[in-house]
């Protein structure tokens, strides 16, 4: 019996081009890339392809290229006679034989030097590997590359082959960012509250205050879904079990101390003397000094308070109460 494909959430037109596209080339017997920023879930759509496949019935190996060094990444993939090396003691199937009949996940695709990216060529062009020390040997594999990496971009540099590219890229599957997908994060975000309820083993998920909704919405989810898991499940876990998720604790290092970060012009660490300050100024100054930081930010992004938020590390909420503090509010977005 097949195996049902890894489920997956959402019901933006962005996402469901995504499952038509995979669906239409899962059954194809030919290598592909999967292209999304970091937390798309990559991986995840690479499952789906191989599991929609002719393929389903035979292994899915998946190997992270950006975990192991050269050598050992060589070594991974491809294997190893016992006495090819120092240390090498026995023979170790690599992950391209193990992968035999079935598909091959490379994630981080673009991190494989131009050596590994050589022998994978040549597994994808002509079905054959060596194992270190070894002799060819006829492999049928099918490969998925992903990558958050402009390959073409890295391919005309000469950082990644144009040949291997041209050999993964007979159909490229572009994953959309969850800020593309908006209408999915509050499908998402119940999803994985009512993961950690149980993990919590709570009665019941009472729901989101709508300024915690109004979070979700509003933030910009640059780590994507795994991002948006993250939050969720942090600020379910410190919520009252019984009352509304009331926020959402985006940034975890919020309230954590941090060591201060030397300047590079200071000449030693003592510190210089400071200029005095009248009796009763400090607070003024300190007003003054945080008005012009967030009226120069501003005007830098246009008004437009969101970027601002992000481009000085703050929540947009925090934005919001710091412009009201200091009679910024009225400026136009």
């Amino acid at each position: 019996m097949q195996p049902n494909p890894p489920s997956l959430l959402g019901e933006s037109p962005a996402f469901h081009a995504v499952l038509a596209h995979v669906s239409r080339v899962a059954p194809l017997e030919r290598p592909l890339l999967v292209i999304g920023e970091r937390g798309t879930g990559k991986e995840l759509i690479a499952a789906r392809l191989h599991y929609l496949s002719r393929r389903w019935d035979r292994p899915f190996v998946k190997v992270n290229c950006a975990a192991l060094a050269e050598s050992l990444l060589d070594s991974e993939l491809f294997g190893h006679e016992a006495g090819a090396f120092t240390g090498a003691i026995r023979r170790q199937i690599g992950r391209v034989e193990q992968a035999d009949g079935g598909t091959l996940f490379l994630d981080e695709i673009a991190t494989a030097s131009a050596a590994v990216q050589e022998k994978l060529l040549r597994a994808v062009e002509y079905g054959e590997i060596e194992r270190v020390g070894g002799r060819t040997q006829t492999v049928d594999v099918r490969v998925i590359g992903a990558t958050n990496a402009d390959l073409p971009a890295l391919a005309e540099t000469g950082r990644f082959r144009a040949d291997l590219l041209d050999r993964l890229a007979f159909d490229v599957v572009t994953l959309p960012p969850l800020r593309a997908r908006r209408e999915d994060i509050p499908i998402l975000a119940e999803h994985f509250a009512l993961g950690m309820v149980r993990e919590l083993e709570r009665a019941l998920f009472p729901g989101f205050a709508p300024r915690a909704l109004e979070q979700l919405l509003d933030h910009g989810w640059p780590g994507n879904v795994r991002e948006l898991r993250n939050a969720v499940e942090r600020s379910v876990a410190a919520s009252d079990p019984e009352g509304l998720v009331e926020e959402i604790l985006l940034d975890p290092f919020a309230s954590a101390w941090r060591p201060a970060a030397p300047t590079a012009s200071a000449p030693s660490p003592v510190a210089e003397e400071a200029p005095p300050v009248a009796a009763g100024d400090f607070q003024e100054q300190v007003r003054r000094f945080e008005s012009g930081l967030l009226e120069t930010a501003l005007e830098r992004n246009r008004f437009n308070q969101r970027q601002t938020a992000e481009a000085l590390g703050l929540g947009y909420h925090q934005l919001r109460g710091l412009l009201k503090k200091h009679g910024l509010i009225g400026r136009p977005e």
